[in-house]
């Protein structure tokens, strides 16, 4: 990839000013192309720009609806149930994460699932929303069929992402990973990159592994992170999603033939309402020193989830942006 620096401020709103040529209202092309930048901006280069494109190919192709908001379906509590209505992916979880913080807020604890929506692009954002607000979130959706259940020779199963976000003073820890040993906007990266994963990511046409992305995103053949155990893991994160929202499961997502009407669960927990405040961030800090104090082998360093994002974000913010200059020369023609 050739990249050129672009400052955040302009990407951000590049993105808003093409959204509202798709019909976005003015204040949901801001959000929504913030979260798009947001990614670039912490160097998750796989779900920001890199996705924008494709994004507007499904709201062209009437998949993704930009004006639909989330409605409530049920309210029980500390636990609501919502229809996405096919609305913008990152919006709708956006949304479903504010509210399981103000539920927490309420309860302690605040849990809801979503129905009907879209890709959320960078899982992560969600996460930091979380923790941002002093919370700890956890969320997780369905997919299409795009990894292999182990000893599998098709796509049955999702990579559905997980997220589990953890506050702390000293820098937050947010895991954010998809059952897939990488992210499909990973090897699509290398692909662009004409670079080989650097594990095993999947597998080829005769069910052996292989570095190779091509072959990987081509039959959807990626290979379950912790082989049999991200098999089952994305099995029950599936069977969760869709019965706490009621909506579609991974099978039945793929019906559609593209990726649209996925269910999502979000949860939080707020250390405040709990009471845990006197031993929240102690307990957070030891565990963390432990970590990095722990011995290494020659060359290598120990790092927890989310470690480096803060610096890549400070130094982004100075600095400019990486962003591939040939995808960012077609995103700006859909401004001429």
């Amino acid at each position: 990839m050739s990249d050129i620096l672009i400052p955040f401020s302009e990407i951000h709103q590049n993105l808003a000013a093409i959204l509202k040529t798709y019909g976005f209202s003015s204040d949901r092309a801001d959000v929504c192309a913030k979260l798009f930048a947001k990614a670039d901006l912490d160097g998750v280069r796989s779900h920001g720009v890199n996705k924008f494109l494709k994004f507007l190919e499904f709201i062209r192709k009437g998949n993704v609806k930009p004006n639909n908001e989330p409605i409530l379906e049920s309210s029980l509590g500390v636990f609501e149930r919502w229809d996405g209505l096919l609305g913008v992916g990152n919006l709708n979880a956006e949304f479903a994460m504010s509210r399981a913080i103000k539920i927490s807020e309420q309860f302690g604890i605040g849990c809801v699932a979503l129905k009907n929506t879209n890709h959320w692009m960078r899982a992560g954002n969600f996460g930091w929303q979380a923790v941002d607000s002093g919370k700890i979130g956890i969320c997780f959706t369905n997919t299409k069929p795009n990894m292999p259940a182990w000893g599998g020779s098709e796509p049955t199963l999702g990579n559905n992402p997980l997220v589990i976000a953890i506050p702390r003073k000293n820098g937050p820890v947010v895991l954010d990973m998809a059952m897939s040993q990488f992210a499909y906007g990973k090897l699509e990266n290398y692909v662009r990159s004409n670079k080989k994963a650097p594990f095993p990511a999947g597998f080829d046409e005769e069910g052996n592994l292989t570095k190779d992305p091509e072959p990987i995103l081509k039959n959807e053949m990626a290979l379950p992170a912790g082989m049999w155990k991200g098999a089952g893991l994305s099995l029950v994160l599936n069977m969760l999603a869709a019965t706490l929202s009621g909506g579609d499961s991974t099978h039945q997502v793929n019906t559609s033939g593209s990726e649209i009407g996925v269910s999502q669960v979000f949860l939080c927990f707020d250390p405040v309402k709990l009471g845990m405040e006197s031993w929240f961030d102690q307990k957070c800090d030891d565990i963390i020193e432990n970590l990095k104090n722990s011995k290494v082998f020659e060359g290598q360093k120990v790092l927890y989830p989310g470690e480096n994002i803060l610096n890549t974000r400070s130094k982004n913010r100075i600095q400019g942006v990486p962003v591939d200059k040939k995808v960012w020369g077609k995103i700006l023609k859909e401004l001429e």
